[in-house]
Order: structure tokens, then C-alpha cells, then sequence
């Protein structure tokens, strides 16, 4: 993308919350799975919610602090229900997605209740992380267009010569969907390979939006 992100910082004033962030970091930091960033092996949930939590502060002015959290929490611990446990069908597919949701918001329940979270804000915090008021609440949709930034970023590549590309365009056409009108305008403009662009762009037309 042509615009420069900001900096990841967590709010230094709240104590609090740094220590959220940084005890949701470690325990993404236990991914087994990793990723070369720089040269370097990192873990792979620790760098994906990383660069969620990038765009949510790219595509919000002012974030609150149950956003945050949420960008950097929301597939919390993933590598401990993997895909294969539930059938390769659609089916199994939104099953294995749900499952996955309502763990993720049990993980981050505990680590923000020991930090001293009310129940107010950890229940807003989980139904960001479970999409329970999307796409009617702006900051559920906000989290979900994060989310769809890094994904064509940096995992569709991996993903186009599995499917093939009618499959991709098929699926990106309902990832665009789900996206705004503010999302999609970033992106258009994100800084893909050439076969990666063709496609997305491909599914832009088709998608009609």
C-alpha cells in the first residue's frame, strides 16, 4: 500500500492495556507455525494480528480500546483447533469457523479478566471477536475489513494455486462484499504481484462493487 502505516504502539498511558496486549502476544507468540519476516522466523499469529491492529488504526481515527484489543485478540491461540478437525465441506468449513470464534473469545476472556477488565468491556470485546452486531456496528465492520486487508495481503498468494483461480475469484468476490466501500478503495491499492492484481482486480469487476 502507497500510504505509510503507523507505527504499533500500544496505548503507553493504561497500564492495563499494555499489559493485555502483551500477555495476548505471548500467548500468540506460542504458535508453533511461523513466518519469515525479515529473515527471520516469527511466529504466525502474533504477525497476522500485528498487521490487523495496523489497519485498525489505518481505517479508524480513533479506535477504542475494546477495538484494539479485539484486532489483536480475535484469532487468538487458532493453531489449537485446526481445519482438519471438522469435515472439508462448506459445512464443516462454517462449523470449524464458529468453533473457532467461540474459543478465541473464551481465550481472550480470561487473559482480560486477570488484568482486571469489567464485564462490560470484555463482553463488547468478545462480540467484536465473534462478529455478533456485524455488519451493523461500524466498529465490527472495521475488525472484518482489517481482517480481509492482511488476508489479501498476505495469505492469498498462498492460496491461488490450490483453488485455481475461478475458485479465487469466486471467493474473493464474497470477501469484497463483506468489505466496505472505504476497505475496498485500500484494497485496490495494495501492493500485490502481478497475478495476485489481476485477480483481485478480476473479482472487482465481477463483484460489481
Amino acid at each position: 500500500m502507497d500510504a505509510k502505516k503507523p507505527k504499533v504502539e500500544p496505548m503507553k498511558n493504561d497500564q492495563r492495556f499494555n499489559e493485555a496486549i502483551q500477555n495476548i502476544d505471548a500467548a500468540n507468540s506460542e504458535d508453533p507455525r511461523t513466518e519469515m519476516v525479515e529473515g527471520k522466523a516469527r511466529p504466525r499469529e502474533l504477525q497476522f494480528t500485528k498487521r490487523v491492529y495496523e489497519w485498525i488504526q489505518q481505517l479508524v481515527d480513533d479506535p477504542s480500546e475494546e477495538l484494539l484489543i479485539a484486532a489483536r485478540a480475535h484469532t487468538l491461540r487458532r493453531w489449537n483447533i485446526p481445519r482438519d478437525t471438522y469435515p472439508k465441506t462448506t459445512v464443516g468449513y462454517h462449523q470449524w469457523r464458529d468453533a473457532l470464534a467461540q474459543f478465541h473469545a473464551k481465550e481472550a476472556e480470561s487473559i482480560l479478566q486477570s488484568v482486571g477488565y469489567s464485564e462490560e468491556s470484555i463482553e463488547k470485546i468478545k462480540a467484536l471477536i465473534i462478529r455478533e452486531n456485524w455488519p451493523q456496528d461500524d466498529e465490527a465492520c472495521a475488525l472484518e475489513d482489517a481482517d480481509c486487508l492482511v488476508f489479501l495481503e498476505t495469505k492469498l498468494r498462498n492460496y491461488i494455486d490450490d483453488w485455481g483461480q475461478d475458485k479465487t475469484i469466486h471467493i474473493l468476490q464474497r470477501t469484497l462484499k463483506k468489505m466496505t466501500p472505504n476497505a475496498r478503495a485500500h484494497a485496490v491499492q495494495l501492493s500485490l504481484d502481478n497475478i495476485v492484481r489481476a485477480i483481485l482486480q478480476r473479482a472487482v469487476e465481477i463483484a460489481k462493487v
